[in-house]
């Protein structure tokens, strides 16, 4: 399942990059529930993640990020970000800072990311899940932000937007923000 796993004697969290994320491994750290991230009521399309990391607990995945290189523009700037989502812990595990271990494995590899390399990472979130990024250095946009839907639609994220810089020194450009693409 993952790269580097350590053995399965070790009792300490570990967090790995993933070669894959599948249906099964969401559900075995969500459960098979219709709407395991509680966002379908927004009626939007998501995009899938190109790269995967997990929190191991011995040989059990216990939590999950997944990263996307995404084109915006902010004001009529392009400005590449590395998209988060997935983000998930399993719900008997939680309050133990797995979230922050796979963010921090994640957010790591996403400075690696992109061409040129990205400033920002950026993340949709229910509202009672901001103070919780709050806490793990995020910070909530105080603008719309557009994203793309299919059949050419362009619809405003009704989801809290937040932002974490990649790069010492980085701050989020002012102007609205369009996403050109289906939403991570």
């Amino acid at each position: 399942m993952a790269d580097n796993t350590p053995s399965a004697s070790s009792s300490a969290p570990v967090a790995v990059r993933l070669p894959s994320y599948t249906r099964t491994e969401q559900q075995s750290i969500l459960g098979d529930g219709a709407d395991p991230f509680g966002v379908a009521g927004t009626g939007l399309s998501w995009r899938g993640k190109d790269e995967h990391f997990g929190v191991l607990l011995g040989e059990r995945l216990v939590a999950h990020a997944g990263l996307v290189a995404l084109d915006t523009t902010v004001g009529e700037v392009a400005t590449p970000v590395i998209g988060v989502g997935g983000v998930a812990v399993a719900p008997d595990v939680r309050g133990r800072g797995l979230a922050r271990l796979v963010l921090d494995a994640a957010l790591a590899h996403a400075r690696t990311m992109g061409s040129p390399p990205a400033r920002h990472a950026l993340l949709f979130c229910r509202p009672p899940l901001v103070p919780m990024y709050r806490r793990l250095g995020w910070h909530p946009l105080d603008t719309d932000v557009l994203v793309e839907q299919p059949e050419a639609r362009v619809v405003t994220m009704p989801l809290a937007t937040m932002v974490m810089p990649l790069r010492e020194g980085a701050s989020w450009p002012a102007g609205p923000v369009r996403l050109l693409s289906l939403p991570m």
